[in-house]
Formats: C-alpha cells, sequence, structure tokens
C-alpha cells in the first residue's frame, strides 16, 4: 500500500523539518524546566547528606536554620550528648555571607562548625583540592563555583581568610555556594557585635552580647534507639523543637521548594499547551494546503480512512520528530544554565507519552477538515 504520509512529507520535506524544529525548542524548554526542578531537589538535599545528622534541635517554635531564624546557645551540645541514646552532637552556624571578588561580590552561605568535633560538614568525596579546616582562624573552604583558587585571601569582616580547600557540587538549597569556616569564626561574623556597636548598647543600658550562640544542634543517635523517641525526649526536657532528618528534608524539599515546583509546573503545562497547538495549527494549515489534492483522492474512491490516517501519521510523525529536535536542544544547553539541571531518562519518557497524546489530539483539526473536503472540488465544482 502506498505511504501516503511519507510521500507527503516528502515532498513538504523543509517545512516539515523546520516546523518540527521549533517546537522542538519548545520541548526542550519543557525538559529544562524539570530539570530545574529536578536541580532543586539534588540542591536541597546535599548538605543534609554531606552532614547526614538523625536529629536536627534548633530554636523552640522555629522550623531550623534554613526556614526561620533559629538561635540556641553552643553548650546544648554538651547537654544533647548525655542524654539517653545520643552517639553524637555538634552545634553549626548557616549564614548568607558576600564574599569579595575582582569581578563581583559571590553570594554564598557559609557553614561553621566545630573542626574538632564529631560531626564533619564536609563530604570528602567532594574536597577535590587543597584540605579540610585545621585552624580555628582565617581559613575557608570554598566550592568551585565561588571562583576563588588554593591559598587566595578573602576578606570577610575585619580579618583576611585563606582559602585551604575547594570542593565540587557543594550548593545550599537556595542554590547558592556554600563555603565552610571554623564554628569560632563564624559566630563573630554572626553574633559578634563591633567595638562601636558594643558601645552603643552599653549607652542604651545593654550590659553585654552573647556571641556563644548557633542556628542548631544538629546529633546522630546510636544503634537500637528509636530516633522518633530520642527526638520525644529532647522535646519534652530541653525545649527545643526538634526535627528528624526525613522531617528537615521535607522542610526543606516540600515548604522551601514547592511555590517553586508550582510555579515551574505550571509553566510546562502552559508550554506543552502551546506546543500543542502550534501543532495543530501546521497540521491544518498543510491540510488545507493540500484539500485539492485530498478532493482528487476522494473523487478516485479513496476511503476518508485512509485519508485520515494519512492526517494523524504525519502529526504523530511530527511530534516525534519535534521530541527528538527538543531532547538534543536541551543536552546541548542545560549545563549553560547558572542553577543546576539534572535531565533524567524517566522525565524523557513521559513528556514523550505527552507529546504522542498531544499529537493525536492536534490531528484532530486536520481530520475534520479532511471529512468536510467536497470531492467535487477537484474538478472546480
Amino acid at each position: 500500500m502506498i505511504n501516503l504520509a511519507a510521500r507527503d512529507i516528502k515532498h513538504t520535506l523543509g517545512k516539515f523539518i523546520v516546523t518540527a524544529m521549533g517546537v522542538g525548542m519548545l520541548l526542550g524548554i519543557v525538559l529544562i524546566m524539570i530539570g530545574v526542578y529536578r536541580g532543586m531537589m539534588v540542591e536541597a538535599e546535599i548538605l543534609l547528606d554531606d552532614i547526614s545528622a538523625d536529629l536536627w534541635i534548633v530554636q523552640e517554635n522555629t522550623m531550623g536554620p534554613f526556614a526561620e531564624s533559629s538561635r540556641v546557645h553552643e553548650d546544648l551540645k554538651n547537654i544533647i550528648y548525655v542524654m539517653q541514646g545520643v552517639d553524637k552532637s555538634e552545634a553549626m552556624t548557616f549564614q548568607n555571607i558576600q564574599l569579595p571578588h575582582i569581578e563581583k561580590p559571590v553570594r554564598v552561605v557559609a557553614v561553621g562548625y566545630d573542626i574538632y568535633g564529631a560531626i564533619n560538614p564536609i563530604n570528602p568525596k567532594r574536597l577535590i583540592k587543597g584540605r579540610e579546616l585545621k585552624s580555628d582562624h582565617y581559613e575557608i573552604v570554598v566550592t568551585d563555583k565561588t571562583g576563588f583558587k588554593l591559598s587566595e585571601k578573602i576578606e570577610l569582616g575585619r580579618n583576611f581568610y585563606t582559602v585551604v580547600g575547594i570542593t565540587h557540587n557543594t550548593v545550599s538549597n537556595g542554590g547558592d555556594p556554600l563555603v565552610y569556616i571554623s564554628l569560632k569564626d563564624a559566630q563573630e561574623l554572626q553574633f559578634l557585635y563591633s567595638n562601636k556597636e558594643i558601645q552603643n548598647n552599653i549607652a542604651r543600658g545593654v550590659q553585654s552580647s552573647d556571641s556563644f550562640l548557633v542556628n542548631t544542634i544538629v546529633a546522630t543517635v546510636k544503634s537500637g534507639y528509636n530516633i522518633d523517641e530520642v527526638a520525644k525526649d529532647i522535646q519534652k526536657w530541653q525545649h527545643k523543637s526538634v526535627y528528624t532528618a526525613a522531617q528537615q528534608k521535607e522542610i526543606l524539599t516540600k515548604n522551601l521548594i514547592e511555590k517553586s515546583s508550582k510555579q515551574i509546573g505550571l509553566f510546562t503545562v502552559i508550554l506543552v499547551v502551546v506546543s500543542t497547538i502550534i501543532i495543530a495549527l501546521i497540521i491544518y494549515t498543510m491540510t488545507l494546503e493540500k484539500m485539492k489534492e485530498i478532493a482528487i483522492m476522494k473523487l478516485m474512491g479513496l476511503p476518508n480512512s485512509l485519508i485520515i490516517s494519512m492526517i494523524v501519521k504525519e502529526t504523530i510523525l511530527l511530534g516525534v520528530f519535534a521530541f527528538i529536535f527538543g531532547n538534543i536542544f536541551s543536552h546541548l544547553v542545560y549545563d549553560k544554565f547558572p542553577k543546576l539541571v539534572v535531565l533524567q531518562i524517566p522525565d524523557a519518557w513521559i513528556l514523550f507519552g505527552v507529546v504522542i497524546i498531544a499529537s493525536i489530539l492536534a490531528s484532530f483539526v486536520g481530520v475534520k477538515k479532511v471529512i468536510s473536503a467536497d470531492p467535487a472540488a477537484a474538478i472546480g465544482g
């Protein structure tokens, strides 16, 4: 049987390819939007996975350092450590700072931790150059995204910090690069006032300022103990909010990323609808251009089903080619985006299914035109 769809596509091959490439770019953007969402999920879990804490103890009635301001005393870690079921406990700080750079300031999230403590947030697998912190003061480990080199000096506050290590793929839940400094330096940057500020506070009647604060205490639980039970004990006796690792991950991935994911989802749906409309318009235009040929086919006795099959096949092929071009386009440009874009094969297959369904729906406008075609039009009737 003559394949009418293949012959018709061959007749208008250039137009067909250009149209598929245009729709493909839209589908490529859809894939990248899905990849941005996947990247946000991955970034949200990087720091949590590197710290590997079972419990996060934060200021009472707050959601923790990633969602709300939280301040607890550093020595709380010692109280937590002696509680039943707790294996390790350490104090940590998290703060947004700007690192001065030759080109422009770099916004980062600084993680402050006790370099002699039992929980180290620096994942050795991510450390690609240099070493971890070994001094309590004026050393910093940066991520390669910041552009700083080993041994480079960075001015922070009133001091200069030396870059002693460089990590790779370390970003915060907001996509900002992570840097690591000692807990003492972090407390000085976040909680200690300048001399002039202290003088002003004294003049206002404030006698002292407490710099022995941190944003959270992280802890691990001994084997054999129920994490939820240990969390309840800490919450009951220490009057702090306590979150398990799963709850902290939910705060990051659900509460903080939920709005962004909805926005990305809405953009994705709009782009798919726009792609469907474009395919429908193209198929309708192509059908109009060959109405005389369709009338001749009908006059020759070809059944409607054969002509409709040609239109549907052309539309599906247009969708398939657009999907292929979309994949090529997305893989060519995804690593140029400033934030992490994760392209996954299952997402591509889901989009392929959506494209096929959208193509079939789009073919209906052409099919309707074919059914209404009058064979008499072939002879000018």
